[in-house]
This record gives C-alpha cells, structure tokens and sequence, in this order.
C-alpha cells in the first residue's frame, strides 16, 4: 500500500498525469458519430435550399440552446461565470472561422474525401501540442507526422483532378485551424469546466453569425427546418462530447481517433448521396490512418516510461 501511494505520489510530484483514457476515447468516438450525423445533415439541408449563412446560424444556435438546457439542469447556470473571457473570445474567433472553412469544405467536396482531408487536423495537432503544449514529440512521432502528410497528398494529389482544389484548400485550412482550436481548448480546460467552455463558444459565436443569418435568412419546408435544427442538436452534443474527451486526454492521444469518422462519412456518402471513396482516397486513407494509430502509440509508449522513471528505486 506504501509503495503504490508513493508512486502515485512521485508521479504527481514529477508532473506526470494519469489522464482517464478510456473515458477520453470514449467521448471522442462519440464525438465523432455526432459530428458526422451533423455533416451528412449539412449537405442534405443545402442541397434542400439552405444558404451558408443559415447552416452556420443553425449550428450554433441550436447548440446554444442544449448546452443551455444541460447546463441549467446539471450543475446550474452559475457555473458559466468566468475570469476568462478574452480566452473565450479568442476560442471563438478561431473556432467560427475553423467552422465555416469546414462547412465550405463539406459543401464542395464529397463526404469522404471532405472527412479525409480533415484528418490533417490531428497531424496539425501533434505538431502543435509539442511547440504549444511542451508535449514530448521524437523523432518517431516526427516521422509519423511526415508520413501523414504523404497521405495527404496522395489524397488531395496536388497539381491532379482527384478532388476540386477549392474544396481542398478549405478542408486543409479548416484543419489547421481547428487543430489550434484544440490546443485552446485543452490550454482553457485546466481552469473551465467543458460545458462552460462550448457554451461561451456558442453564445459568443452567435453575434458574427446573427448578422449574417440576417442577410440570408429565408422560407423552407418543414423538412429542411427538421434538418436545420437538427444540425445544431447534434453540433452542440458532439462539442460537448469532443471537449470532454480534450480534457480527459493529450490532444495527441484522443484527436487521432477521429479517423473512425471515414467509416460514418463513407457509410453516409454512399446511403445519402449514392457516392464513394475515389481511389486516391482509398490509398491515401490507410496511409494516414497508420500515421494516427502510430502516433497514440508512441504516446502509450511515453507515458509508460515516465511512469516507470518516476518509481522509487526498490
């Protein structure tokens, strides 16, 4: 009993953190249905006439109104309060200019390949949480990194007709975006609760974008009003679910796991829109998704040896 409280002791001491893994892969999966359920919901809403203006409104306000609703009937509403609002600000600008590149990127692009061309974002996201985050990144992680940016390319095939490269140039640069929006979100989390967090997001997100919904607010059927709301609904809980899994896990460890999300996008493609994968898309896939699950290995990996470096000499 000694020792393994003087382990667990040593460890926190040392710096070294037990995040709860599981839970944090967990809510990331999660995530990561939600947030593809919400896309597939974006195509058909504009397909159904909805303006880009609208989609993103949508979004956000129907992810206001759950976040609010969970809030209010969980730990209560004082619990918005924050010291941190500049920080929050920050996560917004950089998290509605992420959103609608990748609500552009979605629009111009098939399912898969808009969901492929995302998977920059945890490549983006290893890099930064070393240079950001002080995060431990060797050679290995390094070369792994390199790799996911070979499949990328397979992918996007610069220079080719594989994909519009319009659409292209949206999906990458959403990615790198969003890959900052993380390191915010884990740097916010050490002191914000994460349902405080997604609802300063939605709220502060929906001044930019009340103004622009006013300039292209118009009619539907009740179909595409269904799929409006909806897109935020399943927006809002997947924000939940996504920062919860950021603050249980490393940006390194928990991102990768949003290559699940090819699966749903491929699935959705074919089912809604009777389209799949191209062949670039199904070589460069696999190359990326190596990558991911490399990377969270080495990161088991490196936990394990701090672990073990931090145990008193018997």
């Amino acid at each position: 009993m000694r020792g393994w409280a003087g382990r667990r002791g040593i460890a926190r001491a040392s710096g070294v953190t037990n995040d709860r893994l599981l839970p944090a892969i967990g809510l990331r999966l999660l995530s990561v249905v939600l947030f593809a359920c919400m896309n597939a919901g974006i195509k058909l809403a504009e397909a159904r006439g909805a303006a880009f203006g609208e989609l993103l409104f949508f979004r956000q306000a129907g992810a206001a109104v759950l976040v609010t609703a969970v809030i209010a009937a969980g730990p209560g509403l004082a619990t918005i309060r924050t010291a941190r609002i500049g920080a929050h600000i920050s996560r917004a600008v950089v998290g509605v200019t992420s959103m609608a590149l990748t609500f552009a990127a979605l629009l111009a692009l098939p399912l898969a390949e808009a969901t492929t061309i995302a998977f920059t974002t945890p490549i983006f996201a290893t890099v930064l949480g070393a240079l950001v985050l002080g995060e431990p990144t060797g050679a290995r992680r390094w070369s792994a990194v390199a790799l996911g940016f070979v499949g990328v390319l397979i992918v996007v095939q610069p220079g080719g007709h594989a994909i519009p490269a319009r659409g292209a140039a949206y999906g990458i640069a959403a990615a790198l975006l969003t890959s900052v929006v993380f390191i915010l979100l884990r740097q916010i989390g050490r002191t914000e609760r994460a349902q405080t967090t997604v609802w300063w997001f939605s709220v502060l997100s929906l001044v930019p974008l009340g103004i622009g919904y006013a300039f292209s607010a118009q009619g539907h059927a009740p179909a595409t009003w269904a799929l409006l709301v909806g897109i935020g609904l399943f927006g809002g809980a997947a924000q939940l679910a996504m920062t919860a899994s950021l603050r249980r896990g490393a940006v390194s460890l928990v991102v990768p796991f949003d290559y699940s999300a090819l699966l749903w996008a491929t699935a959705f493609g074919w089912w809604l829109f009777g389209s799949l994968p191209g062949s670039s898309t199904w070589i460069g896939a696999p190359v990326i998704v190596a990558s991911g699950l490399y990377i969270v290995w080495r990161e088991h990996v490196r936990r394990r040896e701090e672990t073990r470096a931090a145990l008193p000499v018997e």
